[in-house]
């Protein structure tokens, strides 16, 4: 029987991926849910719809009755903890339970989260974190995703999944958590510029310990645990499997761009780029680079996030791995591949 997804997020890094992904393999046929919609081709379609409203989502998500997997990996930003609980829960609610009762074929439901579960983003925490790890303090919407849908689940014949990657590393241009594009904008303005890279992070998180998630490796990762019953009904971390300090990937990443390194400087990305729309505007004249709004092409305020970690930032892998998902990405390869994709597509010069 044909597989039919529903990927919720359909335009992020994480979903477009997946997207691609389930589109190679072939035996899908695919939805994609967003507030744009997308371009219809093959098997894949997009619909546009708002998952704030729930009536919205049962008026366009009605015929939707011979789905088998949906795959949410939708996400709204809002200024504090507390504020982004209801619009990130309400999407996920809404999406499920426009799905959930009229889907009689349902396998699967994957909940897309990360390290905000074990409380990464507000300091220090224990690593490498595990599956098992205790929640903690709320406010956190990863959890109360997982408790709906946990809830949802008892007594039905689907299972859901958990997947918690790092830091996602792909291409997606207007994703407001697309370190590939901060990174490779900031460096490309220095070389306009005419100044060596600094990292711009905190002291101390020059030198911690990290590691990233390629948006591919994710997106198989993502297909195996839903399309594996003994993997149902559990959390997986997803990571690419090796560890880097910035202090040894921020050379490499200088040469990549034919640029000097300088010792670093901790300043505010989302404060000192505010003012240069100008210099990217010129930047696309000159290199005759795609015509892309400097708003959709980096968003400082998430590379602000990452390099303020100034702790270790890892967790274990290993649960994946025992149940059959052996594939692993070099990180400094990863970064490299991205950057010369987005060479090829004209974003940078």
């Amino acid at each position: 029987m044909t597989k039919k997804a529903v990927v919720v997020g359909a335009n992020g890094i994480i979903g477009s991926n997946l997207i691609s992904h389930l589109v190679e393999l072939g035996d899908w046929e695919i939805i994609g849910l967003s507030r744009r919609g997308g371009v219809a081709s093959g098997k894949l379609r997009h619909i546009a719809v708002d998952l704030l409203d729930a009536t919205d989502a049962s008026d366009k998500l009605a015929h939707l009755t011979d789905v088998t997997h949906i795959f949410y990996a939708a996400y709204q930003d809002r200024p504090t903890w507390a504020e982004l609980v209801p619009p990130n829960l309400a999407m996920l609610v809404n999406a499920v339970n426009a799905i959930e009762p009229i889907a009689a074929r349902l396998e699967h439901i994957s909940l897309m989260q990360g390290y905000k579960v074990y409380g990464a983003h507000l300091g220090p925490f224990k690593t490498p974190a595990r599956e098992t790890d205790a929640n903690h303090m709320p406010p956190e919407f990863n959890i109360d995703q997982q408790d709906f849908l946990e809830a949802l689940q008892k007594g039905k014949s689907w299972t859901w999944s958990a997947l918690r990657p790092s830091v996602v590393v792909g291409f997606a241009l207007g994703n407001p958590m697309n370190l590939a594009s901060v990174i490779a904008v900031y460096a490309s303005m220095s070389k306009e510029l005419g100044i060596p890279l600094r990292f711009p992070g905190k002291p101390g998180a020059y030198d911690s310990l990290l590691e990233m998630t390629d948006a591919g490796l994710l997106a198989r990762a993502t297909v195996f645990i839903a399309t594996n019953p003994h993997c149902g009904n559990q959390a997986f971390n997803i990571n690419n499997g090796d560890l880097f300090r910035w202090s040894e990937m921020w050379p490499k990443i200088a040469r990549f761009f034919d640029l000097e390194v300088a010792p670093p400087l901790p300043m505010s990305l989302n404060v000192v780029m505010a003012d240069k729309e100008d210099l990217w505007n010129r930047m696309i004249e000159k290199h005759g680079l795609a015509k892309t709004p400097y708003r959709d092409v980096s968003s400082w305020a998430f590379g602000d996030a990452v390099f303020s970690w100034n702790y270790d930032f890892f967790a274990d892998g290993s649960r994946l791995r025992r149940a059959g998902f052996h594939e692993y990405v070099d990180t400094e390869e990863m970064f490299m591949r991205v950057f010369s994709d987005l060479r090829g597509r004209r974003i940078i010069p």
